[in-house]
Order: structure tokens, then sequence, then C-alpha cells
């Protein structure tokens, strides 16, 4: 089976999986102790039934917004489903913001009741955030919740019997997404149900998926990307979700799940390719890869040890990820492909279709989706799976809109003569050097590359040219304690500081590079949840440092 047919909402994905295929196991979790649990589609029903009928107990307005914290699991799905059943609207947190806002986003979305799941305030902000918990405000922990003093998921669902679902209507809103927050206060992204489905009705198109399909989910849900790309895809096309214990477990987790779809972000794409380099280095891999036989074998053991040997298709979106880093990913088998969307069209918007994936752009628009190039190189892109609005925020929602209904996406672009899209930067990224000239920082970090290196952030407003900050692979900082380990990296990064020169134009030619010494996270605020860089936090943090290091006249520095 490949689909429901013509569901209108994702609870009639539901309902179609319970009938059809009822003991087909849906959801596995696994716990911290080592024991998972396996949840078929039918007890999923079973147990949202069941929520609901609690919640509308409950006599809350109809309507209500509903917060959702923890990190990935299976009862966050299921809380989000029950939330819908119930009539209501769900609004996710990221698990790792500072309690300045999560406090502000559950006074501002008017929260009436938030289910509590997994959290331990160790790689999370929990810590932070549950002394901004209001105190009259209603709690249910799901499994694995810190709280022990509230009604519990598991009691509920045995004392409470199912009644039948509420079934919204397309137009009915369904979630407040609130953005990570890059640029300020979050915005509260409004979605109906018709908005969510554009997803996987628009993929259905472009890819074939099955109920025998596998995906792991350890990317925030709070995010649409993982909502739209693993949530939502594995309602509507039955795919059986496997969710990640944690960091440590991760290996593990990957391997227990097989996944034959995989979608990542950039940094963490970054990361498994810099881990494979630190065991296996390039030089020895290039002279692997090229010897006949043997290089099938190698190319095999690198996928099976990421726990990708499996995956027929891998996307990685969210932002841009060199063009080598792709290739390389190809060059082993996996075919690597560049989608884009934002929080405002739930992450439906552009992708490569595989087979015809050209590296360097984010493909060409979705079935359905529009796009022009506006004022400035502004990227505008019409889609099915468009917000109906901010929250809130109907100034807002008209800025960012055109009178003809298109997004105004913020970010600058060039579309070639196959409809290609190729993101060239953040308008609001654009910043000026003391000399009046713009620089354009993403083309920039694109092509600063070197296997150590996590992330570049390309910075230098109001100086006279622009400089880089790099930040080092975790391997890369240890073996900096060497002396011979630094004077080496520091000659490779000046070779490729001088290349990079070379293909700038003279306003945008750096000054020189800093190697940073403390990492960027999303606990210290220089990461959003989705792991793309604060790039105002992170200029702002190294201010006061920069006239020094311009004053050094070195090609590269270590702070």
């Amino acid at each position: 089976m490949n689909a429901v047919t013509s569901p209108t909402t994702s609870l009639d994905c539901l309902e179609y999986w319970a009938n059809t295929t009822p003991d087909k196991v849906y959801l596995t979790q696994p716990f911290p102790d080592g024991s998972t649990i396996d949840i078929t589609w039918k007890q999923v029903a079973d147990q949202v039934a069941r929520m609901a009928a609690h919640l509308r107990s409950l006599n809350l307005p109809a309507q209500s917004n509903i917060a959702l914290l923890g990190k990935n699991s299976a009862h966050w799905i299921l809380a989000d489903l029950a939330i819908w059943a119930a009539g209501h609207v769900s609004v996710p947190m990221y698990p790792t913001l500072n309690g300045d806002t999560a406090a502000y986003i559950l006074e501002h979305s008017d929260a009436k009741l938030m289910f509590l799941g997994k959290m331990d305030g160790k790689v999370d902000s929990w810590n932070d955030v549950k002394n901004v918990i209001p105190d009259d405000l209603p709690i249910i922990s799901l499994p694995m919740s810190p709280r022990n003093d509230t009604p519990a998921w598991d009691g509920i669902i045995a004392s409470t019997a199912p009644e039948p679902l509420h079934y919204p209507q397309p137009d009915d809103l369904a979630t407040i997404v609130y953005t990570s927050g890059s640029t300020g206060r979050p915005k509260g992204v409004m979605h109906d149900f018709k908005s969510i489905l554009s997803v996987a009705s628009g993929l259905k198109q472009l890819f074939p998926v099955t109920n025998e399909d596998r995906m792991l989910s350890y990317l925030p849900l709070a995010h649409v990307a993982e909502r739209a790309a693993v949530e939502t895809l594995s309602l509507f096309f039955g795919v059986h979700l496997y969710f990640a214990n944690s960091l440590d477990t991760f290996q593990e987790d990957l391997q227990r799940a097989r996944p034959t779809l995989f979608f990542s972000v950039p940094r963490l794409w970054t990361k498994f390719y810099l881990a494979i380099n630190d065991k296996l280095p390039p030089k020895k891999q290039k002279l692997l890869f090229n010897i006949p036989i043997i290089n099938r074998v190698v190319k095999k053991k690198v996928l099976t040890q990421l726990g990708l040997q499996h995956c027929r298709a891998a996307l990685t979106g969210a932002a841009p990820l060199p063009p080598e880093i792709i290739a390389w990913y190809r060059g082993l088998g996996l075919e690597l492909l560049e989608v884009y969307g934002m929080s405002e069209n739930f992450g439906y918007s552009h992708a490569n279709p595989p087979g015809k994936a050209r590296v360097g752009t984010v493909g060409v628009p979705n079935p359905g989706v529009e796009q022009r190039i506006g004022d400035g190189g502004e990227v505008l892109v019409r889609s099915p799976g468009q917000m109906t609005g901010y929250f809130k925020n109907p100034e807002k929602t008209r800025e960012d809109l055109t009178d003809d209904g298109f997004l105004k996406t913020g970010d600058m672009g060039e579309v070639d003569a196959d409809g290609y899209l190729r993101i060239t930067g953040r308008v609001k990224d654009l910043f000026k050097t003391s000399k009046g000239k713009y620089v354009v920082p993403v083309p920039i970090e694109n092509r600063f590359n070197h296997p150590k290196l996590e992330v570049v952030c390309i910075a230098g407003a109001n100086q006279p040219q622009p400089c880089a900050l790099l930040l080092l692979s975790d391997e890369a900082r240890e073996e900096m304690r060497s002396p011979e380990a630094r004077a080496l990296l520091e000659k490779e990064l000046a070779e490729v500081l001088k290349e990079v020169n070379a293909s700038s134009e003279p306003h945008e030619s750096l000054a020189f590079a800093v190697v940073v010494k403390d990492p960027w996270t999303m606990e210290n605020g220089m990461l959003t949840p989705t792991m793309k860089i604060k790039r105002n936090v992170i200029e702002n943090h190294y201010t006061d440092r920069m006239d020094n290091w311009y004053a050094e006249r070195k090609p590269i520095v270590w702070e």
C-alpha cells in the first residue's frame, strides 16, 4: 500500500491505517534503560481516542491552544493527534528554548494546557523552562516527563473510555508553529489542516513511498521540517517511525531503525562527514575509492557505519550544504537531495527531483508551487502549504505577503532556464563595510571549506573588509592541543583563505580568518533549534575583539 487515497486531515490518515493495517507497528520508542516498545496503528487510534475524550471532559473553549513541550517521542505524536481529535490547536515548543522565550510563547499563544514530554535538563532547557511555567497552567505528563506530580498519559488512558474522534474541517486551524527566532522574537505561524497535508500529497507525485518504508525521528518535531518530512509523511504513507533515545545512543538508534528514508540538516550531515574523515582520512578514502571492487566494499562499509546502508533517498534542508559534501555522499552511493521550505509554507516549496538533482540548487518548485524573483533578488513563493497568517500579528502577515499572495521568503536567489532555484543569501544577512560596499556572506561561507571546519560565519559589518569566524569540529579542537597539529592547520587554513579571496570580488576579500575557541550551540544562543547560525548573536559576541584582530594583520588568528 502506498498512501491514504483522499484524506482531508492527518486524522483521516490515522483512521485509514488503523482500519486497514491495525496490527502493523507504527511507532517504536526506545527508553533510557535500553528497552523499547512498539505501538501499532490500532493502539495509536485507541490511545488518541481516549486522550481526546479526556481533553473534551475538561470543557476547554473550542479550538483552545494547547502547548506541546518535549523532545521527540512516540507520545509527542500521540499528543499532537489527541489535541486535534479533541477539536483543539497544538502549539509545539522547542525543548531547547530558553526560559524567557518559553514564557513568551506560553503567554503569547494563550495556552490553556500543556503536554509535557521527554525532558531531563541535560541536553535540553528544562532547568530553565521549569521556572517559567505558570502555576495555574494544567499539565499532562507524557512518558519520560520530568514531572511526577501531574496527571499522566498512561493513567488517563487506563481510566478513560474511548469516544468517537472529532474530525476537523480542512480549513480549520491545526497548529501554531513558532519560528526559531533567528532574528528576534519568534512569530506564531498559523497552519490549517490542508496546508499540513499538502506536503504529503505533493511528495506522492515526486517520489515512491510505501508503508514498508522506515524513518528515524530525531530533529525537533517542533519545527515544520520534521513535522512535515517525518510526522505528516509517516501518517500519510503509513511509514514505520522510529525514535532516537539520546545523542549517546544515536548510532544504536540508527541501526535499529535502518531507515530507508532519512532527513537531516547541514550541520549534522557535516558532522557525519567529519566523523568519517577522522577515522578514514580523505587521502586514504581517495585511494581506496579508486580501486575497483574494493571501492564498493569500502563505500558500503562507510554507509553501514553511518547506519544508512538501507537508505534509498536522503534529504537535506534548512541551510546550504557545501557542494563538496553533497558530492562526497553521492560518491558513496547515497542520493542526497537538497530541499527548501519555510515555517510559513510548512516546508513545502522546492526539492531536487530524484535522478535529476543539480548540486548547488534547492531544486524546482514542488507540484502546485509557484516561484518568482522579486525586488532586490528576493525569492517569492506561493505554495499550497502557505500559512493562514501570523498569530495576533496581521501587520506582519500583510508585510510578508505580496498583494497577489506570494510569500516574501527573505532569501535571495536566482532561477536558471530549467526552473532550478539557487539560494544566494539572506536579504537581512547583507552588511556594509566601512567603504559602503555590500557583502553577501552565504556564498563566501560555502566556499570556505576544510575537513576540520564545522561552521563558518562571515562577519565584519562597518569594518574595512569582511572576515571569517571559523568553528572547528569537536575532534579537531582536541587535536589543536598539539602545537604541530595547530601549525599544520594554520598553514592549510591560510591556503583556503587565499583560494577564497582569489574567487571573491575585491570588496568581499577576507582580511583574515579567526579560529574561535568555544563551540556555538543552542544552549549559548548561537544556534537556532534547527542548528542554523544566529548571525547577529555571533557577531555581537565577538564585536569587542574585532578591532584588535584587524590590527594584528595576520591571515589566521587564534582566539
